[in-house]
């Protein structure tokens, strides 16, 4: 990435971090003027935000594929299709037998893939120094991680009786105690600051960010519902801003046109999962309640998405390092 692609990434993270921040705030205080009540809509709702602006952002999958088998010298492009659902399909089958186990595996990867695509924006900086060295270590891997815990402690800390009726829906009991639980979140936190140690000599806008994002992911689970706050955050925090770096990349003059070849390139996979999402929901309605079905369905789903999205970034990079 030559520099000033990076430096219009960077400028439209920081817009889109503080337009976040005023999103939720404005939230926030319309949810003290309108009260909705009724669960099942709610649940819905945050469905339906999750089947089309949250997984869209790894709708191009396909794209990163074909330049992994041009890598590999492989030409067979539906090996790609095979192995990336057969994986998918792997994570499920792990989840329904050790309903525990992979909980745990799927939260430490989520938490570090949260913490560095919700920071990599921000480290491509030209000519950095000191800082570049530590951010290509392996401790930054680590910062990544504790960095995106915060996703996963901040419910916990806020509402723990209702992010453990999440975990028994989904059949595991992670046992956290409030112990557990206020280290993980201030260990979070402090990874966040952290961050801002590194960030705000080489990139003006990058402590911004970080204080910008720490903001609203706090405000987010002390007003929200766990499921409201996971929602808010993946669709118009985590998939935008990866679909930032995305549309840039597609179209590096003209932001608008980057935009139209994103959405035409990425409605074919959006609408082929959503309607599996939807087909697993009617499945699994037979046999638990709505609400239940869809939070099975959204968490089990985008589990079985992480995991293959997560070993095609990390075997590109490996490769573009070489």
């Amino acid at each position: 990435m030559n520099y000033r692609t990076y430096d219009k990434i960077s400028k439209l993270t920081f817009n889109h971090s503080s337009y976040f921040l005023i999103f939720i705030i404005l939230l926030i205080l319309l949810s003290n003027i309108i009260s909705i009540t009724n669960s099942s809509i709610l649940t819905i709702s945050c469905f339906f935000l999750i089947c089309t602006i949250g997984i869209c952002h790894g709708s191009l999958d396909n794209l990163k594929g074909d330049k992994l088998l041009k890598i590999y010298k492989i030409k067979n492009k539906s090996l790609f299709y095979l192995v990336y659902i057969f994986l998918s399909i792997i994570v499920i089958i792990f989840w329904l037998l050790l309903p525990t186990l992979t909980p745990i595996i799927f939260l430490i990867i989520a938490s570090y893939h949260f913490g560095k695509e919700d920071t990599k924006p921000l480290l491509n900086v030209k000519n950095r120094k000191f800082f570049s060295k530590w951010f290509k270590s392996e401790f930054s891997n680590f910062i990544f991680f504790l960095k995106g815990m915060l996703i996963v402690a901040a419910p916990l800390y806020f509402h723990y009786q209702e992010t453990s009726i999440i975990f028994k829906i989904l059949g595991s009991n992670l046992g956290f105690d409030s112990i557990d639980v206020a280290l993980l979140y201030s260990i979070s936190i402090f990874s966040y600051l952290w961050c801002l140690l590194f960030l705000q000599t080489p990139n003006p806008n990058g402590a911004a960010v970080v204080l910008f994002d720490l903001a609203s992911i706090i405000l987010l689970n002390y007003f929200f519902t766990p499921l409201i706050a996971f929602t808010l955050y993946f669709c118009f925090l985590h998939s935008i801003r990866h679909s930032i770096s995305l549309i840039t990349m597609l179209d590096k003059r003209n932001f608008a046109k980057g935009t139209r070849i994103f959405i035409k390139k990425a409605l074919p996979l959006t609408i082929i999962t959503a309607a599996l999402f939807l087909i697993a929901v009617n499945f699994l309605s037979n046999s638990y309640e709505l609400n239940e079905s869809i939070i099975k369905v959204i968490f089990i789903g985008l589990a079985s998405l992480t995991f293959p999205h997560i070993l095609l970034e990390y075997l590109i990079e490996k490769n573009e390092r070489k």
